[in-house]
């Protein structure tokens, strides 16, 4: 059947798909992940503030890769998904700039069968190409995907990952920048890499209502064609009973969050582990705190140093004490998203 998608009996580790279609980047798209997400970082806003620094021209959000990069795999990867489960081991490695065309290739490498028989986990590591090339973006995610039944289940492989990002191989994204370039006041903080300290908390203060439009629209924009995310009449009878926000929707929202507090915080490095731990819906909103994990310089560099930032995303709970587990180490209730990075800072 056209569209159908593979189920968890078709996943073989292994295997290598390459997806359709590739994708230009544009300066529309820019615009539109602005208008989506409101994000202010300055060196994705303000292209002569990037220029100042020794950027080419201004690059496009780290984001934005990674969801055009997510986008192309999901016919192929997570049509047939209950869920995205998680992330890890990611790195952006190229600048991506308007004008750029990426296209993406995934390796199954991991498949387990759910004790229930109805669904699978399977783990790819996805690889975000631009048209010269080079690699832009490497990351591993893993997926719920639907047993279609009648034919053997594969048997169980599962891929041992890191438990974080090696700083040694973070940075290749970012140039060297001017460090005498960097304008405080045009950034929105005089707070750099080395006003931070391990295991402090960092309350993000604002809100934003996840509306119905504009996540259909960003789903669309990203060319996901999961149906969890789009079919509502058919998931009037799924075990939710509605669509589900895509978890993509809900990491750049928490991203845009972040700006209070984390202004200088201008490039995503690495994905060292993310979750999305609940389900996210229209009209839910949604809020983010951060602890600072990690802080390391990276090898050869004194123009940046790497933050390893773990963000909180809550719906409808404001994170005025840092709600993240409860006493039996179980997630907060209102806990929708868990995702552990490494952001580059100037020194």
């Amino acid at each position: 059947m056209a569209g159908a998608g593979r189920f968890f009996e078709d996943f073989v580790v292994g295997d290598v798909i390459r997806h359709a279609t590739p994708r230009t980047v544009t300066e529309g798209d820019i615009a539109l992940y602005q208008a989506l997400y409101g994000g202010r970082f300055v060196v994705q806003s303000s292209a002569a503030f990037a220029r100042a620094l020794g950027y080419p021209r201004g690059p496009v959000d780290d984001l934005v890769t990674f969801h055009v990069v997510f986008g192309k795999t999901v016919p192929d990867v997570s049509l047939n998904a209950f869920a995205n489960l998680g992330y890890a081991s990611g790195r952006f490695l190229k600048a991506v700039y308007p004008g750029d065309t990426l296209s993406s290739t995934s390796e199954v490498i991991g498949v387990r069968p759910t004790s229930k028989g109805d669904a699978g986990v399977v783990w790819v590591r996805t690889r975000g190409w631009l048209d010269n090339g080079e690699l832009a973006l490497d990351y591993v995610r893993w997926v719920l995907v639907k047993v279609q039944g009648g034919r053997p289940m594969p048997e169980t492989v599962v891929p041992a990952l890191p438990e974080a990002v090696d700083p040694a191989d973070l940075g290749s994204a970012c140039p060297i920048i001017d460090r005498s370039a960097w304008d405080d006041a045009l950034s929105g903080s005089v707070r750099r890499f080395d006003d931070y300290e391990i295991g402090e908390k960092i309350d993000h203060v604002d809100g934003m209502t996840v509306e119905e439009a504009e996540h259909q629209l960003a789903t669309r924009l990203w060319q996901n064609t999961a149906r969890v995310h789009f079919d509502g009449y058919a998931q009037k009878s799924s075990k939710i009973g509605r669509r589900l926000v895509y978890g993509g929707h809900v990491i750049s929202l928490a991203r845009g969050l972040t700006f209070n507090g984390l202004e200088n915080a201008f490039h995503i490095a690495g994905i060292n582990g993310g979750r999305h731990v609940a389900p996210i819906f229209a009209g839910d909103t949604l809020y983010a705190w951060s602890e600072i994990v990690d802080k390391q310089p990276l090898p050869g560099r004194d123009d940046v140093g790497a933050l390893r930032v773990r963000i909180t995303g809550l719906k409808d709970c404001a994170p005025t004490d840092f709600p993240r587990k409860l006493e039996d180490g179980k997630d907060h209730p209102n806990v929708v998203l868990d995702l552990d990075l490494w952001l580059l800072l100037p020194r």
